[in-house]
C-alpha cells in the first residue's frame, strides 16, 4: 500500500466504540460490510478494514470509485468506477482486482446492489441518460443487461431477497420496486413521490427477506417503511422535533433493528423494527454522517463521518443492538495527594437483570495528562463496587471505570474528575505556662507536600478559655514566604487552647495545630 494514503489512527480490537481517520473526504464515498470486512470507497481507492475498525489496507489507482457492494461472506467486493466506466471485482483478502466489467455503453456507474449471483448497477449516463442494468456474475464474461426504469434523475439502488428497489434523488422522488426472482426484473409498481410527498431521496434499503422497503428522504423527516408487494406505507420511524432530515438507513441481518442517521440532532438512532421504539441514540464524535453510509455488522453499526474540514472517519458503534448497561462513579470529596481516596459506583442493566460479579477496568489520569491503569475491581452481586487509590499528585484528577460487556449487555463506562489537593502540616511552638502580664510568643510553620507554599496567605489563630462558656477570640496572622509565622498574645489568668488553622486553597489541603498554655499569678 502506498505510504501516506491512510492516517495511522487505527484502533485496536476493543469492547468500546471506535473511530478511524481515513484521510481526505471524497464526494460519493460509500461503505459496505460483509463477513469480517468493511470497505469504504474514497475516489481513487477502496479502503478495507476488519470489523473492529482496524485498517487492513487499500486497493489504489482507481478512477472515481463510488458505489460498493459486497458478498455476505466478505470475500468479494464490487466497486463502481465512475471515471473509467467500469465495475471492479475485488478479492478482499488479497486486496486485488480480479475482474473488470466494461460499461462504456452505460457510462458513469454510481450505485450497486447484489442479490445472489446478480449485480445490479445504477448509472448516471454522464449526460446521456440514466438507467439500471444487471450483471450475471456466474458468467465468465458478464454482459450488461439494461432494463427499463422511468427515471428522471440518477438512481439509488437497494436489494434483498427477490426485491430490487430503484429510487430517484429528485424532488419529488419516486421509488420503483422490481421482482428479481426470474430471469429478468419485473416491475411490481411505483411509490409515487408526488402523491406521497417524498422529496430528495438520501438512502434506501430492503429488509433481508425482501418484504419491505425502508426509505430515507429529506422530506418527510422520518424513515418510511413500505410493503414491497402492495407498495403501501406501513409505518415511519420518527425523530424528535430537533432532529435533522434523514441521511442514511440500514437494517440488521435478522431484520430486528433499524439504524437511521440524520443530518443533525441525534445523528444516529437505533430502532426496534417491530415496535418503532428507540433503543439507542448517539451523537457523532466529530462531523456528520455521510449520506447512505450506514451498515450493520452483527451487533455493531458502522458509518462514515465527515468533518467540517472534509476529513473522513470510519465510526463503529459496538454492540448497539444489545440491552444497555450503565455505570456510575462517585469520588469522596476532599481528596489529598499521597493519602487513600475512596470512589464508589454501580453497574446496572436497563433490562433489570442483576449484574453479578463483573470485572471492571480502572484508569487514572493525572493533571499532566499521563494515564495509568490501576488494579481492576470486581462488582458485588448487586453491581456495587469500591475503588481505593492513593493519588500521587495534586490537581484535577480523572478516574474512569470501564466494563467490556458480557455478550448479553452493551459495554459502558463512567468518569469522575475530582480535585486532589496536596497535603499540608502545621507546627506550633510556644510556652506552656507564663505569668500574667507577660507576652506570650508563638512560632510555627506551614509545610506542603509536593508543591510550593501559597503566597500572600494567612493562618487563623483561635484562643479559647478552657472553662464552660469560656470566651473565644479569633484573628489572623501572616505566613512568610518560607512558611513560617509568628504571633503574640497577653491574656488574663486562665488555661487557654491556641488553635492555628490553615483552611487550604485550590492546591493544598487543610492543616491544624494546637497548644495549651496556663497563665498564672506571680509566685509569692
Amino acid at each position: 500500500m502506498t505510504a501516506g494514503l491512510l492516517i495511522a489512527l487505527t484502533p485496536t480490537a476493543s469492547a468500546e466504540d471506535s473511530m478511524t481517520d481515513l484521510g481526505a473526504f471524497a464526494h460519493g464515498a460509500d461503505l459496505v460490510v460483509g463477513g469480517d470486512k468493511v470497505a469504504v470507497s474514497i475516489d481513487d481507492r477502496v479502503v478495507i478494514a476488519d470489523t473492529t475498525g482496524e485498517l487492513e489496507g487499500a486497493v489504489t489507482g482507481l478512477s472515481g470509485a463510488t458505489g460498493l457492494a459486497m458478498t455476505p461472506d466478505g470475500t468479494r467486493l464490487y466497486a463502481a468506477l465512475r471515471g473509467s466506466n467500469e465495475v471492479a471485482e475485488i478479492d478482499t483478502a488479497a486486496r486485488e482486482i480480479i475482474r473488470r466489467f466494461d460499461l462504456a455503453t452505460h457510462p458513469c456507474p454510481s450505485t450497486l446492489a447484489l442479490t445472489g449471483e446478480r449485480l445490479w448497477v445504477g448509472y448516471e449516463g454522464c449526460g446521456d441518460g440514466t438507467g439500471v442494468l444487471g450483471l450475471d456474475l456466474s458468467a465468465a464474461a458478464p454482459e450488461p443487461s439494461p432494463f427499463e426504469v422511468p427515471l428522471k434523475t440518477g438512481p439509488l439502488l437497494a436489494a434483498a431477497g427477490n426485491t430490487l428497489v430503484v429510487g430517484e434523488v429528485s424532488s419529488p422522488a419516486d421509488l420503483f420496486v422490481y421482482d428479481v426472482s426470474g430471469a429478468a426484473p419485473v416491475l411490481r409498481g411505483e411509490i409515487d413521490g408526488h402523491a406521497q410527498d417524498n422529496h430528495h431521496l438520501q438512502d434506501v434499503t430492503v429488509t433481508p427477506d425482501g418484504s419491505h422497503v425502508i426509505s430515507a428522504f429529506s422530506v418527510p423527516y422520518s424513515f418510511e417503511v413500505w410493503d414491497a408487494t402492495t407498495l403501501t406505507r406501513v409505518r415511519g420511524y420518527q425523530g424528535t422535533g430537533f432532529d435533522g432530515w434523514p441521511t442514511a438507513v440500514a437494517v440488521s441481518s435478522d431484520g430486528a433493528h433499524i439504524a437511521g442517521a440524520r443530518h443533525s440532532g441525534l445523528e444516529m438512532t437505533l430502532y426496534d423494527a417491530a415496535s418503532g421504539a428507540k433503543v439507542y441514540t448517539a451523537d457523532t464524535p466529530v462531523g456528520e454522517v455521510v449520506g447512505g453510509s450506514v451498515a450493520f455488522s452483527g451487533r455493531d453499526v458502522f458509518s462514515l463521518l465527515k468533518t467540517s474540514t472534509d476529513q473522513l472517519h470510519l465510526w463503529r458503534l459496538h454492540d448497539v443492538t444489545l440491552p444497555e448497561s450503565t455505570l456510575t462513579l462517585t469520588s469522596a470529596p476532599g481528596g489529598t495527594a499521597h493519602q487513600p481516596l475512596t470512589l464508589t459506583g454501580r453497574l446496572a442493566f436497563t433490562d433489570g437483570a442483576t449484574p453479578g460479579a463483573q470485572p471492571l477496568v480502572v484508569t487514572r489520569t493525572l493533571p499532566d495528562g499521563t494515564s495509568a491503569e490501576l488494579p481492576g475491581v470486581t462488582t458485588a452481586a448487586d453491581g456495587d463496587f469500591t475503588i481505593t487509590d492513593t493519588p500521587p499528585a495534586g490537581g484535577q484528577t480523572t478516574y474512569t471505570v470501564r466494563w467490556k460487556g458480557d455478550g448479553g449487555h452493551r459495554w459502558s463506562n463512567a468518569s469522575v474528575t475530582t480535585a486532589i489537593r496536596y497535603g499540608t502540616a502545621l507546627t506550633l511552638t510556644g510556652p506552656t505556662s507564663e505569668v500574667v502580664g507577660e507576652t506570650l510568643v508563638f512560632n510555627g510553620a506551614l509545610r506542603a507536600q509536593g508543591t510550593t507554599l501559597p503566597r500572600n496567605a494567612w493562618v487563623t489563630v483561635r484562643r479559647t478559655l478552657n472553662v464552660d462558656g469560656g470566651d473565644t477570640v479569633t484573628w489572623s496572622t501572616w505566613i512568610e514566604r518560607n512558611g513560617s509565622y509568628t504571633f503574640t498574645d497577653t491574656p488574663d489568668v486562665g488555661e487557654y487552647t491556641y488553635t492555628v488553622r490553615w483552611d487550604g486553597d485550590t492546591r493544598t489541603g487543610p492543616a491544624q495545630a494546637d497548644k495549651v498554655v496556663t497563665v498564672h499569678e506571680p509566685n509569692r
